[in-house]
């Protein structure tokens, strides 16, 4: 039986642990829906300060009406605007935390895409997480003491088809931040890459561009087979993958990668065991090439 004097402290610290907690904040994009929103919602209830942005604030209805949750509008493709808001956030936050989810997927055949298109996605998926991690580098440096977190994708692991210009952003992300890690290491700055297979959120219906040409119809409707709802059905919950991003944000390791998903895992496993070009062969045959 515990003793008052055991209570006593056991509450002490539970309350010091909290305020601590309290302290800490964590600096969102791409938080209007999905995995973003979802991750927001897991770190307000953990006791966190949220700094959650996106594009369109004015339609956020529930995360403005958080204790601790701060909305604010921003496009990490436009670098004005970029600029301007973190500037005003460092004015009045202490931020722990960045985490780079804005982002979409743009799917169909390399011929398809305009040049609108395909810049359009490099702007947002890769130069927007460049530009993001650039603006917060210099307060981490001088705090020595941050961490960033990038999240990627099971494409941004392996290829698939109609994802070229998609993996192309995600494999970058990986990259540069691997590299990253090295370079701030020195300053105590983590860097950490979640790689998430499929989630079962609207990002097919509010996340998605996509382009159709004729001659690669039959490789569509292949394609397609993989976003039926009995396929969704076995994509992890965002909740889940909220999950791992919350253990990378806290565990205090320098891991690089958090493999995010059950289907990630598999995926990765056989790649990192039976190598690259076996499972390049199987992903040919399972689309009959």
């Amino acid at each position: 039986m515990a003793t008052p004097v055991f209570s006593f402290l056991k509450t002490f610290a539970l309350l010091i642990i909290n305020k601590i907690n309290m302290q800490k904040t964590i600096f969102i994009t791409g938080a209007s829906s999905g995995l973003g929103k979802t991750t927001a919602k897991l770190f307000q209830s953990k006791g966190w300060n949220v700094i959650a942005t996106m594009r369109n604030p004015e339609y956020e209805t529930e995360l403005n009406t958080l204790e601790n949750v701060t909305v604010l509008k921003l496009d990490v493709s436009e670098k004005d605007e970029l600029e301007k808001t973190v500037t005003e956030v460092l004015k009045s936050h202490s931020i722990d935390v960045v985490l780079n989810n804005a982002g979409y997927g743009l799917i169909g055949p390399l011929e398809a895409f305009t040049d609108e298109q395909i810049h359009k996605q490099i702007e947002t998926n890769l130069m927007g997480v460049i530009r993001v991690t650039k603006s917060f580098t210099p307060y981490f440096r001088e705090r020595k003491d941050g961490v960033l977190i990038n999240i990627t994708s099971t494409f941004g692991l392996m290829g698939f088809p109609t994802c070229s210009i998609y993996s192309a952003t995600k494999f970058a992300v990986d990259g540069f931040s691997e590299c990253l890690a090295y370079e701030l290491a020195q300053f105590n700055i983590k860097v950490k890459v979640v790689a998430p297979g499929g989630i079962q959120t609207d990002f097919a219906g509010r996340s998605l561009d996509g382009a159709f040409h004729e001659s690669y119809r039959q490789l569509a409707e292949k394609v397609q087979e993989g976003y039926s709802p009995e396929q969704i059905a076995n994509y992890s919950k965002p909740e889940d993958i909220a999950q791992i991003i919350f253990e990378a944000a806290t565990d205090g390791t320098g891991q690089l990668r958090y493999i995010a998903g059950k289907d990630a895992n598999i995926l990765y496993k056989e790649r990192m065991e039976n190598g690259v070009e076996q499972q390049v062969q199987k992903v040919k045959e399972g689309f009959l090439f």
